[in-house]
């Protein structure tokens, strides 16, 4: 059976552009221009990471604040893909993408799981911060890039050249961190199983060529499983099938 298409993505935006009264916690009177995306990165699990900006076509400069070629690309992307791996995804890029989507009248994907490095290491584990910096530190994957800060997102929104290659670089480099988290927190995270695929291990990115390996049983109120667990990544599951129970030729008197 054909590999898992597993798509890395990651994406920036432009800020919501609105009027307001002062600066300290306040409220926007009324949005003059919304957001938009400026830029995605994305790799295919194997694959070779790539990054495309707004300034990638030829009409940009006829009106930068149009995503339009950028949706239909990620669009086609999120079609093919079996599984999205973002950072936060659930709660921002997926969110941010599909409103861009409705925006373009664009209809909706095949459908697709997600699975959220963010979410996922929250469930597992409490580190200091769930943010992608800090977890790629601490776990020896790297940092993210530095840049000027938020002149960097006006300068890409003016057209400017050199904010443009910053920012196409950071877009880029938090996918290979991406990806690093990933392969790190994978044995620990519940996703789609790798089984359905034809894998041997219940790790989708997993390429193991080793049957999992009995480590025990589990028990529950009324059945027992196999424990397994894989020898090359470490993922665990339970056996399909149950048990005979050691009670069973016992016949109430």
């Amino acid at each position: 059976m054909p590999k898992p298409k597993i798509l890395f993505l990651d994406i920036e935006t432009a800020p919501d552009l609105g009027y307001v009264w002062t600066l300290y916690q306040t409220n926007v009177i009324e949005v003059k221009e919304p957001w938009y995306i400026l830029s995605y990165a994305a790799k295919w699990k194997g694959e070779k990471a790539f990054v495309r900006g707004l300034n990638d076509w030829a009409d940009y400069g006829l009106d930068m604040s149009n995503d339009h070629h950028l949706m239909r690309e990620l669009w086609l992307l999120l079609d093919k893909a079996d599984i999205v791996v973002a950072h936060n995804g659930m709660d921002f890029d997926l969110k941010k993408i599909n409103a861009r989507f409705i925006v373009h009248g664009m209809k909706p994907p095949s459908p697709y799981v997600i699975v959220d490095t963010k979410r996922e290491a929250k469930k597992v584990a409490r580190f200091s911060s769930n943010r992608l910096d800090s977890l790629c530190d601490q776990l020896d994957i790297g940092r993210k890039l530095r840049h000027q800060g938020f002149s960097m997102w006006l300068g890409c929104m003016a057209g400017d050249a050199a904010c443009w290659k910053t920012m196409k670089r950071y877009n880029l480099h938090d996918i290979k961190l991406l990806e690093g988290l990933y392969n790190e927190l994978a044995p620990w995270m519940r996703q789609p199983n790798g089984a359905m695929w034809g894998r041997n291990c219940t790790n989708p990115a997993c390429s193991s060529k080793r049957k999992m390996h009995s480590d025990g049983i589990r028990r529950n109120k009324s059945r027992a499983y196999r424990r397994l667990v894989c020898m090359d990544c470490g993922a665990r599951a339970q056996g399909t099938f149950s048990l005979p129970s050691p009670r069973a030729d016992r016949v109430p008197a």
